[in-house]
């Protein structure tokens, strides 16, 4: 494993509180994770996931809103057909964050155990 344990658990502990139909960027997610600076991080993180831990990974994007996988990919259709199927729209590859940015609440918060 190319990573520390123990950011991947505390990134991947985040990425199980996004709730359905709302999504986060790999910055806030790494910022939420008390990893600042570490996007890149979360992405890797996310990509050695393992499936049983059946992470809601579809729902971290780019800081623009945009997927993280080519327009027309396999990945890109695997992702934006998960976040339709929550009632999130997806256009041009791309999720308006004004609607559907995640902007977590104080008690989900203070719920995160590192």
């Amino acid at each position: 494993m190319a990573y520390d344990k123990q950011k991947a658990q505390q990134i991947w502990q985040v990425v199980t509180t996004i709730p359905e139909g709302k999504v986060a960027s790999y910055g806030q997610i790494a910022d939420l994770a008390g990893l600042p600076g570490r996007a890149r991080l979360t992405g890797k993180v996310l990509g050695y996931a393992p499936s049983a831990l059946k992470l809601p990974w579809y729902r971290v994007l780019k800081s623009n809103g945009q997927l993280a996988f080519p327009a027309g990919s396999p990945m890109a259709e695997k992702q934006k057909g998960h976040l339709q199927e929550e009632g999130v729209v997806v256009l041009k590859n791309r999720v308006r964050l004004k609607d559907f940015g995640w902007i977590p609440e104080l008690a989900e918060l203070l719920s995160l155990k590192f």
